[in-house]
């Protein structure tokens, strides 16, 4: 079993031999791939077209955009449900409160201050090791309480680059 949300809907879906069933009841649908993220969905003797905008492994959250309206789906596999009813829910229980560097370097880009809205993988900074530029990006939403470092500075790995 698995679970998708919108908005504030969620649906169990399953799979078994080619057939899909959300909530139980088995989808009558048909499903076409156009070309690259696009597809053609007839339901219930209505057309949709959609398009696959963006998907997001690390947090399972899909974006689509189904006859001109976005949509954001949170996907939930049986190992993420089973986890919750353990009471191990995955997710923000382990909030990251700073950003280390990852390996010594330089800091040659600056892209968030103080006070800062970011979101997901919002791009912090970006660090030089190695003759290559690593963009550090941001583990989850929040605000940027302080930036420990600035442009030019040299940093050991472990340093505290960014608080949140």
């Amino acid at each position: 079993m698995q679970q998708a949300t919108i908005g504030n809907q969620t649906f169990e879906f399953t799979s078994s031999e080619g057939m899909t069933y959300v909530d139980g009841n088995l989808l009558k649908w048909d499903f076409v791939p156009i070309e690259g993220c696009h597809y053609h969905i007839l339901y219930e003797n209505k057309s949709y077209r959609a398009e696959l905008v963006k998907l997001d492994s690390s947090s399972k959250t899909v974006m689509m955009k189904i006859n001109g309206n976005n949509y954001t789906v949170k996907l939930k596999d049986k190992f993420d449900l089973l986890l919750e009813k353990m009471g191990i829910a995955s997710g923000n229980s382990n909030k990251i409160n700073h950003i280390k560097a990852p390996m010594p370097g330089l800091i040659i880009d600056l892209k968030v201050k103080a006070g800062d809205e970011v979101k997901i993988g919002d791009a912090l900074l970006i660090l030089e090791a190695m003759k290559m530029e690593n963009i550090l990006k941001s583990p989850g939403d929040g605000m940027v309480k302080n930036v420990r470092v600035k442009k030019g500075d040299s940093v050991e790995k472990g340093h505290i680059l960014v608080e949140f």
